[in-house]
């Protein structure tokens, strides 16, 4: 296993988890995805109850090595540069590549008339089960960053009871506690609210164009914080009555994932501004599930060159190899 020890200046946090995702990657990142996206092909995959999520297939003619399915984070999307980053290195190693889109995330706010929230994991369980019945392979793995990486340990969690074959599930900085990283958000640096709020409202006001009958628009324009949309949208557009309910609807510390029948693996950074590093220690103890903790890194970051590479990417394909150690463990790195 390589240690990940970045140069002095990707070393900052702020600037890890900035430029995972800052425009010089944009333009670096598609030129050397071109392989991986020249070779995909969109799906909508039926996730029953009349609900669609949409995802980006790439595939090799003859693949020994098996499929990777890839979650993003909240407000991202199959083309988010981190993601994009990943699935281009699996791609090029070998593996056959499926990024998965959210509900409302990537474009996709047309499919469904009920707006995204965190809570929706059955329809994202079913979209897993449903790319593995299009496209069969001997070996599945799953991945997701930030709330994707929270959203594929929920996951492999039911993964059993809905016939998911996972021989490994990675989870990249992952929410844990959802109350505390919605504090962290709220009251870190300006950046991260900024982002998040900016983000959410375009989402927002797209869905709208597909489904005006919400007719929210006047409202979200005097929600000037995100914690006063989430106090106006929990409400009235999910099931939830409020914001606490909602936030342990998918917090997965405590017993949740304690009884995991696949392996996993949480890579996280002791810097990371969004996602505390102490909330690892809530998560129950089970003989399937392996803590990685790095020293730098930010927030689904891990930067480790000026050519803007990431070191998360050559993990993911070490951690998916079938000689990989299945065994459970805490790793400091």
């Amino acid at each position: 296993m390589e240690n990940y020890t970045p140069p002095t200046l990707f070393k900052n946090p702020h600037v890890q988890s900035i430029m995972a995702s800052a425009g010089p990657r944009k333009l670096i990142m598609r030129r050397r995805a071109k392989k991986l996206t020249d070779s995909a092909t969109t799906h909508i995959l039926d996730c029953g109850n009349g609900i669609r999520l949409q995802g980006e297939y790439s595939q090799h003619a003859d693949n020994n090595k098996g499929l990777v399915i890839l979650i993003h984070g909240w407000l991202g999307g199959n083309d988010s540069m981190y993601l994009l980053s990943s699935a281009n290195a699996l791609f090029l190693d070998g593996f056959n590549v499926f990024r998965l889109n959210l509900r409302d995330h990537g474009g996709s706010g047309h499919l469904n008339r009920g707006l995204f929230n965190s809570a929706r994991l059955d329809e994202v369980v079913n979209a897993v089960h449903q790319v593995q019945q299009l496209f069969p392979h001997p070996y599945n793995y799953l991945a997701g960053f930030s709330l994707g990486g929270n959203f594929v340990l929920r996951v492999a969690n039911k993964a059993p009871a809905n016939n998911i074959a996972l021989d490994k599930v990675v989870s990249v900085c992952p929410v844990i506690n959802p109350g505390k990283t919605n504090v962290n958000i709220q009251q870190g640096l300006f950046i991260y609210h900024d982002y998040f709020y900016k983000k959410w409202k375009r989402s927002l006001l797209n869905k709208l164009d597909h489904f005006p009958e919400y007719d929210y628009r006047e409202k979200l324009k005097t929600l000037k914080t995100l914690d006063e949309m989430t106090q106006y949208f929990v409400p009235n557009h999910t099931d939830f009555d409020n914001i606490d309910e909602y936030l342990k609807g998918y917090s997965i510390d405590g017993d949740y994932l304690s009884e995991l029948a696949v392996p996993c693996h949480i890579i996280s950074s002791i810097d990371d501004p969004v996602i505390e590093a102490k909330d690892l220690r809530q998560l129950s103890q089970s003989p399937q599930l392996t803590v990685e903790l790095t020293r730098y890194g930010g927030h689904c970051g891990y930067i480790d060159s000026f050519k803007l590479t990431s070191w998360i990417d050559r993990r993911l394909k070490e951690l998916m190899s079938p000689a990989c150690n299945n065994s459970a463990h805490s790793i400091v790195t």
